[in-house]
């Protein structure tokens, strides 16, 4: 499935009828979640035959197009499924219990509610709120999909004005030659990430880098008076500067995750769990700022679009262990160069890649494997990189 999006022209009023069309997707949302808590044994059916009540009980629901409100609800059955599942798998610390959202920054529609021009141009919501034609601004084109084939329709609200999402079955699949390489990926700091070849990607650290320019719009924030109109401008001025960030963190996950996927046929990454990671407060914020589980997701997904291997390793005593004779030799977070007894020097990071890789291969568990592109002879390595993951 594909996700395309286009940025929304419209009118003032129009902009204010989605505001109250996300004000009503949220308010059956938290509605469906409130039936949930007062009735037991409540399932994903019962919520979506809530969403009639709430239709004939209020006024401003029933303007709102049948399918958003059960989108709506899906919302909320989606926290409540995830809330079940982590009681299930016995996660620690919290599991997640649902709560209600304050704020709203979207509304869906699935297959009725909208209409899209002939020229793919322009979008028609048409549900009870009458928001009207609204223009579709991008370089994304449309005509080559049918219209079977959007499945659903999302109006996002940002910072920088309004956008529509569009979800579009497809099976996205692309043929590339086989480069007959394998590379495991350590992640860093102070290097983005490291690869088994040696070679590092350095990291970009937006958030740092805008930080200065942050504080100055939060201090501007903080001097206006409450409610008043500069404080509403300088709060908006403050939001596009944090999607600047993100925006520039994603394109740079996205672009570096697709080079990796591409150059390689199988591709090694530590199994990190980037949520109890964030808990050290020394390091949070640059943890946070790095993005390595959107990295990896997007490692992951175009590893299915390429057809390439991408396995998950346990990243305990990679960094400790050599990668030439597999030693333990104990390091702290300071040392920064592997030195074995065995004459194995290398930077630690690299190293650490090398034991990645080295795990990665085992668990694919055949010299040869049969990949999507093509077979993938592990024999066929660099010279470098057998030398240095024989044990």
């Amino acid at each position: 499935m594909l996700v395309l999006e286009a940025k929304l022209n419209g009118k003032t009023e129009q902009y204010a009828l989605i505001d109250e069309a996300i004000r009503t997707a949220l308010f059956v949302r938290n509605s469906a979640l409130r039936y949930w808590m007062d009735n037991k044994g409540v399932d994903k059916y019962d919520l979506s035959a809530q969403c009639a009540v709430l239709a004939k009980e209020f006024d401003f629901a029933k303007r709102l197009n049948s399918t958003a409100r059960q989108a709506s609800a899906e919302r909320s059955w989606s926290s409540i499924s995830r809330f079940y599942d982590n009681c299930k798998k016995k996660v620690s610390s919290k599991k997640g219990f649902p709560k209600f959202k304050k704020r709203g920054n979207s509304v869906e529609y699935k297959q009725s509610g909208w209409k899209l021009s002939e020229d793919r141009k322009y979008l028609n919501l048409t549900d009870g709120f009458k928001i009207g034609r609204l223009k579709l601004v991008g370089s994304r084109d449309l005509n080559f999909y049918q219209i079977e084939q959007i499945k659903r329709v999302k109006l996002v609200r940002r910072a920088d004005g309004y956008y529509a999402q569009f979800c579009v079955v497809v099976d996205r699949r692309e043929a590339i030659a086989p480069s007959l390489r394998a590379t495991g990926l350590d992640v860093g700091l102070n290097h983005f990430y490291t690869d088994a070849q040696g070679e590092v990607v350095e990291n970009p650290r937006y958030l740092r880098k805008s930080e200065r320019k942050l504080k100055k719009l939060q201090r501007q924030v903080s001097k206006c008076k409450k409610g008043s109109a500069n404080r509403k401008k300088a709060i908006k001025r403050l939001a596009r500067k944090h999607l600047q960030v993100s925006r520039q963190r994603k394109d740079f996950a996205v672009k570096t995750a697709r080079c990796v996927v591409r150059s390689n046929d199988l591709i090694a990454y530590e199994d990190l769990q980037v949520r109890n990671m964030v808990k050290n407060h020394k390091l949070a914020k640059s943890i946070s700022d790095a993005s390595w589980s959107m990295f990896r997701d997007w490692v992951e997904y175009f590893g299915k679009v390429y057809g390439k291997v991408t396995v998950a390793v346990p990243p305990h005593y990679t960094s400790q262990n050599c990668s030439s004779c597999g030693t333990l030799v104990k390091k702290t977070l300071s040392t920064r160069t592997h030195a074995c007894k065995c004459g194995c020097v290398l930077d630690r990071d690299h190293n650490a890649a090398l034991n990645i890789l080295a795990i990665g291969l085992s668990r694919v568990g055949h010299t040869q494997t049969q990949y999507a592109c093509g077979e993938f002879d592990l024999c066929q390595l660099d010279a470098s990189l057998v030398g240095k993951l024989s044990r």
